[in-house]
């Protein structure tokens, strides 16, 4: 059909077809070509605009999803054929997931991603798919346990710069855990005993946005508190070559973020039983940490704790030391952990 309009658009075409008529003809006829050039020039320019309009809907994350299954495709040698019938999806869906028009659902590009041999993240586009170096770095760490892992990210924090000394280590502590854990208190009478700074990280986070927490959290929301937080930490580490740092509760949600306090400060978990936990967030008068629930609605509130403790235990698990502060007084988790951190400081001297 397009080919047809270009023809009539086309000028000679309509001087030859014009030619060809009697003198008589020529009246009505010139009218009628005149009208049917506009006539098809208007159509012409109606295509155009609903090709340019349809482009323009494509969701850039689709587009780019379709180039990276076709790229794999193209890589793996396969034909969009072959990858249906691997896949058992059909051409004509894989057609509009390569043209980026297909919305597929997440069991369709679990499908298409197997029988490409990669994985999930690689087809929505993660960083660490993103070059072959980075490939064959993914490869390298695949299948390595837990320990490995801690082993290769020092190395490559050494390597790369990212990480102090020991010695510069062993002089910031770092406090981590949910709020009750003790990190104010403790962190308080440590820095004493250690003549050293004692900074509370959400009180820099506040003097680097220029407002409370809450204001962060309600009116520029989670992205602009965790870049707030990023700051914050990095001035305080550049301030501070000695100090007592407790971080708030949430540090770990953000990789960057928990591997610049890793790497340049001796780092404590501070652990409690998610009843001590409860009982002293209560005493301070704050359920934050559980999701905002109701003071009396105790059991939801518990049920909330527990989940966040379960889903950050792993990050917490990180620290260079993990004390349990459960059934303790101050006194005896001071005189502990202050004995902890001497021993640690007399390693790197």
């Amino acid at each position: 059909m397009r080919q047809i309009y270009a023809k009539m658009l086309d000028t000679a075409y309509w001087k030859t077809q014009y030619n060809a008529f009697s003198d008589e003809e020529h009246n009505f006829n010139s009218d009628f070509l005149l009208r049917g050039a506009m006539l098809m020039r208007r159509a012409e320019s109606d295509i155009a605009a609903a090709t340019a309009a349809s482009q323009a809907e494509r969701d850039p994350f689709l587009v780019a999803l379709g180039e990276r299954v076709r790229a794999l495709r193209s890589r793996r040698g396969l034909t969009r054929r072959d990858l249906a019938t691997a896949s058992t999806v059909s051409e004509r869906h894989l057609a509009s997931l390569e043209g980026g028009v297909g919305n597929a659902s997440v069991l369709i590009l679990r499908q298409v991603a197997h029988s490409l041999d990669c994985e999930l993240a690689e087809l929505l586009g993660d960083e660490t798919t993103l070059s072959p170096e980075w490939l064959l770095i993914r490869d390298l760490l695949r299948h390595r346990n837990d320990d490995e892992l801690r082993r290769g990210r020092v190395a490559l924090s050494e390597l790369y710069g990212e990480a102090g000394s020991q010695s510069a280590r062993a002089r910031r502590i770092a406090l981590i855990g949910l709020r009750g854990a003790g990190k104010s208190s403790l962190g308080l009478r440590l820095s004493e005993a250690l003549d050293a700074p004692f900074v509370e990280l959400n009180r820099e986070i506040e003097r680097v946005s220029g407002c409370g927490l809450a204001e962060i959290h309600n009116l520029l929301g989670p992205t602009a508190y965790r870049r707030y937080e990023r700051r914050a930490l990095e001035e305080t580490i550049q301030l501070y070559p000695d100090a007592v740092i407790a971080t708030p509760g949430g540090i770990v949600s953000d990789a960057s973020t928990f591997n610049l306090l890793l790497s340049n400060c001796f780092t404590v978990w501070l652990k409690a039983s998610p009843e001590d936990h409860m009982s002293r967030v209560v005493a301070q008068g704050d359920l934050r940490p559980m999701g905002g629930a109701a003071a009396g609605m105790h059991s939801e509130a518990m049920e909330d704790l527990k989940r966040i403790l379960s889903g950050r235990a792993a990050f917490y698990g990180k620290a260079d030391v993990a004390f349990d502060t459960t059934g303790k007084s101050p006194d005896e988790c001071f005189e502990a952990l202050f004995a902890i951190i001497k021993a640690e400081t007399q390693k790197t001297q």
